[in-house]
Order: C-alpha cells, then sequence, then structure tokens
C-alpha cells in the first residue's frame, strides 16, 4: 500500500510511484505537491492520487497548480521584486492578474515567505541557490528588508482568517510591506536606476539643422533717368 511506504524524501517517494506506475509527470508538479502536504507523507500520497485523477493521468505542474490554487514561483518573485522596488500600481496589477485564477491566498503568501527564507540563507550562511532569481534577490535587498518582509508575510498569513475577504487581507499584507519598506531600499533602487542610466545613456539628438536662408534676390537694374530738354 502506498501509505505504508516510508521514504523521507517527498520528491524521491512520489517518483518512484509514478515510474513503476508509468505516469508521466514533470518535476516542478512534484515540488508543489510537496509544498502542498505541509509536511505530511500521507497528505501528499494523497494528494498525487488526486492530481493523477486531475491530469488525467498524468501530473503536470499547471494542473497541479489549478487543482491547489498555488502559483507559479517566478510570480511569487514578481510580487517581492516589486515591493522592493516601491512600485505599488505594478503590485496592484499583479494582485489583479493572479486573482483570476483564484489562488489560495493563504497559499501564496506562505509562498512569499518560504522564498524570503532561501534568500535570507544565501545572504546570511553563504549557501548558494540554483535559482537565479532567488540569487538576484538576495543581492538586491537588504538582510533587515528581508527579515521585516518575512514577518509581515507570516503574520499576515495569521491573520487572514479575520480579513473582510481572503483577497483583501492579502493585498493589505503586500501594502504594509510597501508602507513600512526600509529607507535604504528606497536609496539602492534609486542608486541602481542612476547606475543603469550611466551605463545606458539616452542617445543625444541629432542638432537641429539651421534654417535655410531665402534665396537673394536678383538685384533689380537702377531706373533709366530721362533727360529734360532744355
Amino acid at each position: 500500500d502506498r501509505l505504508y511506504v516510508v521514504e523521507n524524501n517527498f520528491d524521491g517517494q512520489m517518483r518512484h510511484i509514478l515510474e513503476a506506475e508509468q505516469i508521466a509527470f514533470d518535476a516542478e508538479a512534484l515540488d508543489e505537491l510537496a509544498r502542498g502536504a505541509d509536511g505530511s507523507l500521507r497528505d501528499g500520497l494523497s494528494l498525487l492520487d488526486q492530481a493523477i485523477a486531475y491530469g488525467a493521468g498524468k501530473v503536470d505542474a499547471a494542473d497541479v497548480r489549478q487543482m491547489l490554487g498555488s502559483i507559479e514561483r517566478g510570480q511569487v518573485y514578481g510580487l517581492i521584486e516589486s515591493v522592493h522596488a516601491g512600485d505599488g500600481a505594478k503590485l496592484m496589477a499583479q494582485v489583479e492578474h493572479l486573482a483570476e485564477f483564484a489562488p489560495d491566498f493563504a497559499g501564496v503568501l506562505d509562498d512569499i515567505a518560504a522564498a524570503l527564507h532561501r534568500v535570507q540563507i544565501v545572504q546570511l550562511v553563504g549557501t548558494a541557490d540554483s535559482d537565479l532569481r532567488i540569487a538576484a534577490l538576495a543581492d538586491a535587498l537588504g538582510a533587515e528588508e528581508v527579515q521585516l518582509y518575512y514577518q509581515i508575510a507570516t503574520t499576515g498569513r495569521r491573520d487572514l482568517p479575520i480579513a473582510p475577504t481572503p483577497r483583501a487581507g492579502f493585498e493589505m499584507t503586500l501594502l504594509r510591506m510597501l508602507a513600512f519598506r526600509p529607507a535604504d531600499a528606497k536609496a539602492n533602487v534609486t542608486a541602481r536606476s542612476a547606475e543603469a542610466a550611466k551605463a545606458n545613456p539616452a542617445a543625444p539628438r541629432p542638432a537641429a539643422a539651421a534654417p535655410k536662408a531665402p534665396p537673394a534676390r536678383e538685384a533689380a537694374d537702377p531706373p533709366t533717368q530721362t533727360g529734360t530738354s532744355a
């Protein structure tokens, strides 16, 4: 029975089952299922059965995300990047886009916190991360900034059940990050923008051509004076 097969690694366990049953899958889908199981092997295997049925005999990342109400990691990173940049309009546009897929907003906050945890490990422990977006965030964000956003994300996750709606609670959590964004984060973004402008200066505009002088008129022959006879 699947429920009694013991293995610490969810990914390895799920791969073993899927390969034995000759079911097509992708690695990203298994990552989504492992996160959805939240540490429970029994729940993970139950989700795997649901994913196989949901995907009509295959386990695909897009199907699993739709089944779980989760979103792509790239979208999670994009939210963090917009907060760091102080771009509230872009941040709300991203939330609007996410809402079209009816996500589990509590799960998205969990994903944000998990991403920030990975960023902090890179920053303070020096462990390399294979995800280039995580490495880029670790370079862009300050260590205290990461701690602040992590605390706001986890507190917002806790308070989500008492929000007027899950989306409202999610938006207010992101807006709280924006409101308490550290001053040095603003300075860093401004400095990077200035460096980018120096590295890619705008092409100089061509000088305006001097207006052409109107063509000179031919000098008219002086009038002939006719003498008067005395």
